[in-house]
């Protein structure tokens, strides 16, 4: 049996895992992108403004990498939110929307006991390596 390939996808221009894990993992045409919180690459501090400000420096930090692996939003497949309170839901999807317009990837959101750093929203993804053709 033929090995399978995974690649390790690092980028400097989102912040770097804080912890025993990589910003992402890729396995064939499969990308697994780790949880993104709110944090500032510059500062390495959770940027301020709550939960809507959080969301969408998650998401920028998100796109940072999906960069690095040569894709876009468009690639993403699946997400996974993670709330620190489930009442913050709407005001994430307001966020949510602008980087995911259409053909949204399948999701889930779960409220948890608590996220890295304090952060109120944590976003994670799978992402699909290559041209995407909508049927």
């Amino acid at each position: 049996m033929s090995a399978i390939n995974r690649k390790i996808i690092y980028t400097a221009a989102a912040p770097a895992a804080i912890g025993p894990y990589s910003q992402a993992v890729v396995v064939d045409r499969t990308m697994y992108i780790s949880g993104q919180i709110g944090m500032d690459v510059g500062s390495g501090q959770l940027v301020e403004g709550g939960v809507q400000a959080q969301a969408k420096q998650a998401l920028v930090n998100m796109g940072e990498i999906l960069k690095a692996a040569g894709c876009s939003y468009n690639n993403v497949v699946k997400t996974t939110v993670l709330l620190a309170d489930i009442n913050d839901f709407n005001n994430v999807n307001e966020v949510y929307k602008t980087f995911f317009s259409s053909n949204f990837p399948a999701r889930a959101a779960y409220q948890v006991a608590a996220l890295p750093r304090g952060a109120a929203v944590e976003i994670e993804a799978v992402a699909v390596l290559g041209p995407i053709a909508d049927s």
